[in-house]
């Protein structure tokens, strides 16, 4: 049964988004104490890995300088939302006025939302040709996959589900703007466009009045376990994330740079980070073979995110790891720490590089045997995992600048390829931004095949 009463569902077959990491700053515990009693009998605490309260922010200065967390933390006051969870006339979960798209046209310049058209130098998306649509017949792993797994692309038909998750930290230190407009966007623009439901449909975001609407630690891992419920072939799942994400130190091996990737709930100075670790074994790993997941993290250091292991170029082919590059990388850390008298950065980034250069290659194929799956998971992020993302003004709104271009992109031309969709999202930030965002897998695709979700 769902963990989410009235959503339709009743069963069936480091840095942060342009900034530096969140600092911990715990706050009143009369926040973020849990829901009341009822509440907690009703829906329980998730199953699955154990959390990971030992991982503190990422090593490193800060990369922001802003003044003390105000004395709140939590939803801003006003009236209780409604008793019906599921319902579409939630005031606090439906998104302002000013969200939807207005019933006249649009001026030229501006598209649906009011945001300017991507005017990127190479995005030619009028003339961009469409893609074949994904094959049938299931298809062989090959590139280091392990021997025998087959994999089957998802034709989206069958029922489709969101999970859209804004965080903008408010009266923390490193607060946000433009997280929760990048979730109300995301959910018009899949409503109008890709058939979503707004029933079918989690929001979490630090605005709301429901407790169990608040992006905690818990109620993300609880909207997860949601998300994937019961997923079939041909489903389309989409994953949503504005935020705060960065990297924390790698305890099991399996990162070639020395990190796991991470996101940050809104409590996460009490509860800490979510890494890429338990968001593989939780969002991808449970999924059969033909189901769709579609996910945008619009967060920082979020290549690898949900540690899938095929990332490609903007040329279609997949990419090696490249280890002088990151040879070059730790040796520049290491030379900033000790010039900073920062000792035991020094000798933790050359530590770094040693293992990276020790087992660069073997992790690559690792995370290939174990990481790969049959499920169709396919994830674009804002940017490389040790880039930022920016929370961007445009138009004089706040928004996230990967959650912008993915939308103006499929806007100009929804019929695009995988490799034409990346770089048409890549061609709309080049002109004001150094974020460069990716496209990863869980098996290896074919990036000329038309981009469905």
């Amino acid at each position: 049964m769902s963990y989410y009463p009235g959503q339709g569902y009743n069963g069936g077959g480091g840095g942060g988004y342009g900034y530096g990491p969140p600092p911990g700053h715990p706050p009143p515990q009369q926040y973020y104490s849990g829901p009341p009693p009822q509440q907690q009998r009703s829906y329980g605490p998730p199953s699955g890995p154990p959390q990971h309260h030992h991982y503190g922010p990422p090593p490193g200065p800060p990369q922001n300088h802003y003044g003390p967390p105000q004395q709140h933390y939590g939803p801003p006051g006003g009236p209780p939302p409604p008793t019906n969870y599921g319902s579409v006339s939630r005031g606090s979960s439906q998104p302002p006025k000013r969200y939807p798209p207005p019933n006249y046209p649009p001026p030229p310049h501006l598209d649906a939302y009011g945001y300017p058209l991507p005017q990127g130098r190479h995005h030619h998306a009028q003339h961009a040709r469409a893609g074949p649509p994904p094959p049938d017949v299931p298809q062989q792993f090959g590139h280091g996959a392990p021997e025998g797994y087959t994999f089957q692309y998802s034709k989206c038909t069958g029922r489709r589900k969101a999970l859209l998750i804004g965080i903008n930290y408010f009266g923390q230190q490193g607060e946000l703007r433009g997280c929760i407009n990048d979730v109300h966007n995301i959910s018009a623009f899949l409503v109008e466009r890709y058939n979503y439901k707004r029933e079918d449909m989690i929001i979490l975001t630090d605005d709301q009045q429901d407790p169990i609407m608040i992006p905690t630690r818990e109620n993300i891992i609880r909207a997860f376990g949601w998300l994937i419920q019961n997923a079939q072939p041909n489903d389309a799942l989409f994953l949503h994330y504005s935020g705060h994400g960065g990297r924390v130190e790698d305890l099991d091996g399996d990162e070639d740079d020395g990190y796991d990737e991470c996101i940050y709930p809104v409590d996460h100075a009490q509860a800490g980070p979510i890494i890429d670790d338990e968001i593989h074994a939780r969002v991808v790993k449970p999924l059969l073979q033909g189901v769709r997941l579609t996910a945008i993290f619009d967060s920082c250091h979020s290549a690898t995110v949900m540690d899938l292991p095929y990332v490609y170029s903007t040329k279609g082919v997949l990419k090696e790891p490249n280890l002088a590059k990151e040879a070059a990388t730790g040796l520049f850390d290491a030379f900033s720490a000790y010039s900073r008298g920062d000792l035991a950065g020094a000798a933790s980034s050359v530590f770094a590089l040693a293992k990276s250069a020790m087992t660069g290659d073997e992790v690559y194929e690792y995370n290939k045997q174990t990481r790969t799956s049959p499920a169709d998971v396919v994830m674009f992020s804002g940017s490389k995992d040790d880039q930022t993302s920016a929370d961007a003004t445009i138009d004089s709104k706040a928004t996230g600048a990967m959650s912008w271009a993915f939308i103006s992109a499929l806007k100009a031309n929804p019929q695009q390829s995988y490799v034409e969709l990346l770089n048409s999202v890549r061609d709309i930030l080049e002109e004001k931004y150094t974020q460069k965002p990716q496209l990863s897998s869980s098996h290896p695709i074919d990036t000329d095949l038309l981009f469905v979700m």
